[in-house]
């Protein structure tokens, strides 16, 4: 075999492993299970998470979902958005440290939230709505461990926590971060989200609408949702660049070796 055939092949190799190494890395992101919008400023009130949950099984449905809520770091007044053939069973604890509000002391908080009765297929998510009425204004981020079970028994622990300066676990758990307030989000309540974040669909809370702005949660969603879709186009165009900047180095590898053979 000719050293020009040789590089050719042997650029060809490297070219095809490093593109599948860029694809693999983006689908495992893609498989996450993870909580949006991202962020939610300190204190933020009336307000919705959604859970986002991807079947990364190819011969298997989830048929389970369970997702842990901080009891340190309470999440207050937290409901439920029925989702079409699912049954949540909602879990309270009995909090070491009681909050004060403006509306008495709670003692109790939402601990655990299981969805079942519902089924998720290879190459679908499902995402589960959870309005709240107040985020704690005494951390920095909220995690939310999640399992998520299969029907074939598997059980997928996404509960890994992220240390700082560190590598992304392989199990990542949910985390939301909680930004200091701005003078908007102070004056409606701090329930403003960051912008670069996702978010989920339209859920009921207890007052139907925002006091401060007049719009209702619906409305919130219907935005978040359109801030989703954009952060999921600008993904997919993300990853689409990786893939021709490969193809690039394939082509200008293949340019070389011919020139390096023509030469000799």
């Amino acid at each position: 075999m000719s050293p020009t055939r040789t590089t050719l092949r042997r650029a060809g190799l490297v070219a095809a492993l490093t593109t599948a190494g860029v694809l693999a890395a983006a689908g495992a992101a893609f498989a996450h299970v993870t909580v949006h919008p991202g962020s939610y400023a300190k204190g933020a009130t009336d307000g919705v998470l959604t859970f986002r949950v991807p079947n990364e099984e190819d011969t298997a449905s989830t048929t389970k979902v369970q997702v842990f809520l901080p009891t340190d770091h309470p999440v207050l007044g937290v409901l439920v958005t029925p989702e079409e053939g699912w049954t949540a069973k909602v879990t309270t604890k009995k909090l070491k440290t009681p909050v004060k509000t403006d509306d008495g002391t709670i003692t109790d908080a939402v601990s655990e939230i299981t969805w079942t009765g519902g089924r998720i297929r290879h190459g679908e998510y499902q995402d589960f709505n959870v309005a709240f009425g107040q985020l704690p204004d005494n951390a920095d981020e909220l995690t939310f461990k999640t399992l998520q079970t299969y029907s074939d028994g598997k059980v997928a622990r996404w509960i890994e926590e992220e240390t700082k300066g560190g590598e992304e676990p392989e199990n990542p758990a949910p985390v939301l971060k909680l930004t200091a307030k701005s003078a908007d989000s102070a004056e409606d309540g701090g329930g403003t989200s960051d912008e670069s974040s996702g978010s989920g669909t339209a859920s009921s809370s207890d007052s139907g609408t925002d006091s401060a702005s007049g719009s209702s949660p619906a409305a919130k969603s219907d935005a978040a949702s359109s801030d989703s879709d954009s952060d999921s186009t600008a993904r997919g165009l993300g990853i689409a660049g990786l893939v021709v900047g490969v193809l690039g180095l394939i082509a200008a590898g293949i340019a070389i070796a011919r020139g390096r053979g023509a030469r000799s």
